[in-house]
């Protein structure tokens, strides 16, 4: 990934660069080749906009240390295969849906002298729904762009403060932010559009608990770097009940900590090289302990299947999950002076078999930008997850169903496995303006055997206003 932090000069707008990318932007940047131990802020992204700066308006803010942004991003996905006959709730049809977002980042340098002190701050609206549970797909979102946004028109997602000290070696965060855009994250991701994949890969969510845009919870966060291509990071994420729903967080704005029931606690280790001095890479080792109580899969409070003696789910005190993920530069087509090239990605994400919905999740993806010299900021996207579903799972689905009892997750057979394809071309289409065209294919959606792979066709847009 090539990223500009110029204060005064916007790079190319490409899907990479939206609101949500600016937290893991921060965290995917190596320090300069020259770097210095001085204690300061740096500088805050800015990408191509369709206002770049109107009435000078943006760069006067900005040489006083304050970085507004407005964007909207739309995503619409239609089935074109017909549903499993047979459920009167399934149908074939379309979706729209979509956010718009305000970031606010303050440079407290520049405004107050305070050296090194930055606040960041992000809300969004969120509107429409999403086409996948048409077909009775409710594993991964064919529309990522939705939920969690309470059905507000402001919605807090995160407000959180940074100190920055010896040149970008040690960062210090806290306040209300989210994990999964510090942890287990990529601003390559959103380059598609499916849920399996974009914000980052699903398995890393899989736990009600876990903090993602655009929910966030009480945490603090330090990262330091030890060399110029490698960082070690640490966080501690207070598990809150209900960051999704309505009844907690419709607007994100609930600071009162009632619903505090444990603690996330991410490591990661991350090396960030540039292969022959151009080619940039992102490999990312990490785990996570939680300590909020969370259901056994299989076992009731005395070990047995709780599926047929209908007792309570044992619960666990704590459960664990771990990563690797990995992307590279492989071909650049401007020898590393700008974002053109084929960059590849590829991943693997572990979590407690006994306690999560979904055991292991792999995904390849392969991104181009910049193949037609004519249109150097178009790209080509072509990516593919797997997802196995915990044996516990499907072991109690397999007893209830027996029992004619309905099942969890939406369940109408056997959850398993699930894959979920997406190729896609992304259309520079003006400053500040992408349009992508896209063509989804979910196999066993729900992870079962007994629905249709369906087919769907759709469109994401971005547009960056400010």
């Amino acid at each position: 990934m090539f990223v500009s932090f110029g204060v005064h000069t916007a790079h190319a707008q490409v899907l990479d660069n939206d609101i949500g990318s600016e937290p893991n932007m921060r965290v995917d940047t190596p320090l300069p080749a020259k770097p210095s131990n001085k204690t300061t802020v740096p500088p805050f992204a800015r990408p191509e906009a369709v206002f770049s700066d109107p009435m000078g308006l943006t760069n006067w803010l900005r040489a006083r240390g304050i970085a507004l942004l407005i964007d909207n991003t739309n995503e619409f996905a239609g089935a074109v295969t017909k549903p499993t006959p047979g459920f009167v709730n399934y149908r074939q049809g379309a979706s729209n849906a979509g956010q718009y977002a305000i970031s606010l980042n303050v440079d407290w340098e520049k405004l107050a002298g305070i050296k090194g002190f930055a606040t960041h701050m992000i809300t969004v609206g969120r509107y429409g729904t999403t086409a996948n549970r048409m077909f009775g797909d409710w594993l991964n979102h064919a529309s990522e762009v939705y939920g969690g946004g309470g059905n507000v028109v402001v919605h807090l997602v995160m407000a959180y403060g940074e100190e920055t000290l010896l040149g970008g070696r040690v960062a210090l965060a806290a306040g209300r932010m989210s994990e999964m855009s510090d942890f287990v994250a990529s601003p390559l991701y959103c380059n598609f559009q499916n849920g399996s994949m974009c914000g980052r890969p699903k398995n890393a969510t899989d736990s009600a608990f876990t903090s993602g845009y655009p929910a966030a919870v009480w945490a603090a966060r330090a990262r330091g770097r030890p060399s110029r291509f490698t960082y070690l990071q640490m966080g501690v994420y207070l598990a809150e009940n209900g960051i999704y729903q309505n009844f907690q967080h419709r607007t994100g704005f609930k600071f009162n900590g009632s619903n505090i029931v444990g603690t996330r606690i991410p490591l990661e280790f991350g090396w960030e090289p540039l292969l022959n001095g151009n080619l940039p890479g992102h490999y990312k080792v990490g785990g996570v302990l939680m300590t909020a109580p969370t259901a056994d899969m299989y076992e009731d409070i005395d070990g047995l299947p709780y599926a047929l003696t209908h007792r309570a789910q044992r619960m666990h005190k704590a459960s664990y999950g771990a990563w690797t993920l990995m992307d590279q530069r492989i071909v650049n087509y401007n020898g590393g002076k700008d974002d053109s090239g084929i960059t590849a990605l590829w991943g693997f994400l572990y979590n407690d078999k006994h306690t999560s919905l979904r055991e292991w999740e792999a995904y390849g993806a392969v991104i181009d930008r910049g193949f037609w010299k004519a249109r150097p900021l178009d790209t080509i996207g072509l990516a593919f997850t797997y997802t196995k579903i915990s044996p516990g799972v499907q072991m109690s689905e397999e007893l209830l169903r027996a029992q004619n009892r309905s099942m969890p997750n939406h369940a109408t057979g056997i959850q398993r496995h699930t894959s979920v394809f997406e190729a896609n071309y992304a259309i520079h289409v003006m400053r500040g303006v992408i349009f992508q065209p896209l063509f989804e294919y979910f196999i066993r959606p729900n992870g079962q055997g007994n629905l249709r792979n369906a087919e769907l066709l759709g469109f994401k847009s971005h547009i960056e206003f400010l």
